[in-house]
C-alpha cells in the first residue's frame, strides 16, 4: 500500500469513528429519555438529524449502539472523581470535595446515571450487554477506590473494607439519592457521601 493510500485509509476509517461517535451522541439523548425498552432505532432516528437506515449502517442492532454510547460516556466519567482526589491536601478536603462531586454529578447527568442503571439491569436478562457492563462497573469500582485509598492516606488511616465492598455503598447511596432526585425531592448526597468516605477507613 502506498503512503497516499494509507493516508485515504486512515481518513476514511477516521470519518467512519466520527460518524459513529456523533450517531452515539445522538442516541444517548433519546435512550436517556425513553430508557432502554421503550426505544427502537426508528425512535432514536426520528429524535436525531441521522435516518434509520444510517443508523444500521453504522450499528448491527440497538444493543451495539447503546453499548457503544455509554462506553463513551464512560470514558469522561470513571474520572469525574480524580481531580478531588489530586486536589485535597487534607482528608477534610477530600471528603468535601468529592461529596459535591457527587452532588454535582447527580444533579448535571442524571438522566444518563439513569441510562447506566437501565443497562446494568438490563444485563441481567440480556447476555449480549453482560461483559460490558461487568467491564465499565470495574472501572467505577477503580474509580472509587482510588478516592478511598487517598482519603485512608490523608487521615493517616487504613481502608476497613475492600474496593468491592467501598463501590457497593456508594453505588447504593448514588442510586437511591438518584431515585429521590428524579421524583423532585431534596437528598443530602454531599453529606452522606462524606460521612460513609469517613466510615470506610479506621
Amino acid at each position: 500500500m502506498t503512503e497516499t493510500s494509507e493516508r485515504i485509509a486512515r481518513r476514511s476509517v477516521d470519518k467512519f469513528a466520527q460518524r459513529r461517535a456523533e450517531l452515539a451522541e445522538s442516541a444517548l439523548q433519546a435512550l436517556s429519555e425513553l430508557g432502554y425498552a421503550r426505544t427502537s432505532l426508528r425512535e432514536i432516528a426520528q429524535k436525531s438529524n441521522f435516518s434509520h437506515g444510517v443508523l444500521h449502517y453504522y450499528f448491527t442492532d440497538k444493543v451495539e449502539l447503546l453499548t457503544y454510547a455509554v462506553r463513551k460516556f464512560e470514558e469522561v466519567c470513571v474520572t469525574r472523581y480524580d481531580e478531588a482526589v489530586a486536589m485535597a491536601t487534607s482528608a477534610e478536603e477530600l471528603e468535601r470535595g468529592f461529596g459535591a462531586a457527587m452532588a454535582d454529578t447527580l444533579r448535571a447527568d442524571a438522566a444518563m446515571h439513569r441510562l447506566w442503571y437501565d443497562l446494568r439491569n438490563q444485563s441481567l436478562f440480556e447476555s449480549a450487554f453482560r461483559a460490558d457492563v461487568l467491564e465499565i462497573d470495574a472501572q467505577r469500582q477503580a474509580m472509587i477506590w482510588r478516592v478511598v485509598e487517598r482519603y485512608a492516606e490523608l487521615a493517616d488511616a487504613a481502608p476497613v473494607v475492600t474496593g468491592q465492598v467501598a463501590y457497593a455503598a456508594f453505588d447504593g447511596l448514588f442510586q437511591q439519592a438518584l431515585l429521590h432526585h428524579l421524583a423532585g425531592e431534596e437528598n443530602g448526597l454531599a453529606e452522606d457521601a462524606g460521612s460513609l468516605l469517613r466510615r470506610l477507613v479506621s
